[in-house]
């Protein structure tokens, strides 16, 4: 099979792979900075212990990212700055992000971690970068159902239109 028969970690990555790693990456430096700044206009204590998970994984992926596109001779995108910590009452409550706004952002940041990583698992034909982005996509998986939970709970959740009645099957 030629150059794709060795040690995965030994196989070139193709440009796919490596623009989706680097995305990853990329993605994940937003987060930090974004949850950072969700951590200072949280006030409930359950948001602020998804968020410091999510702050978490983020920094993760950042670092094994990094680490395999330096591995392969990529530079990765560069870090942003660490925000300081604020005080919940010193943010003009105009400016502030309400409980609800950040667990329907983090929420949706999720689901499209999950969609990001499942398309980085579908390309892959180093399965040591398929293995990594399954990885990833179980932790989000783990974290959504939690951001779920929490929304539900806290009546948080905004759902679509739900079907409450549904039609009879013989006026149809």
């Amino acid at each position: 099979m030629g150059i794709l028969s060795d040690n995965p970690k030994n196989e070139p990555l193709h440009y796919g792979e490596i623009f989706s790693i680097w995305q990853c990456s990329m993605a994940a430096k937003g987060f930090v900075s974004c949850y950072q700044a969700y951590l200072n206009h949280a006030g409930d204590k359950d948001l602020k212990k998804v968020l410091d998970d999510l702050l978490d994984q983020a920094k993760l992926e950042i670092k094994e990212c990094d680490t395999l596109l330096t591995e392969n001779g990529i530079a990765p995108a560069p870090m942003l700055p660490e925000r300081p910590p604020v005080k919940l009452e010193d943010i003009p409550a105009g400016a502030r992000f309400t409980d609800p706004e950040i667990a329907a952002k983090i929420a949706a940041d999720t689901s499209l971690g999950l969609v990001a990583a499942s398309q980085v698992m579908g390309q892959s034909i180093r399965e040591d970068v398929g293995a990594l982005f399954a990885k990833y996509h179980l932790t989000k998986t783990a974290l959504g159902v939690r951001i779920l939970q929490m929304n539900k709970e806290k009546g948080w959740l905004v759902p679509p239109p739900l079907q409450i009645k549904r039609p009879d099957s013989d006026e149809a």
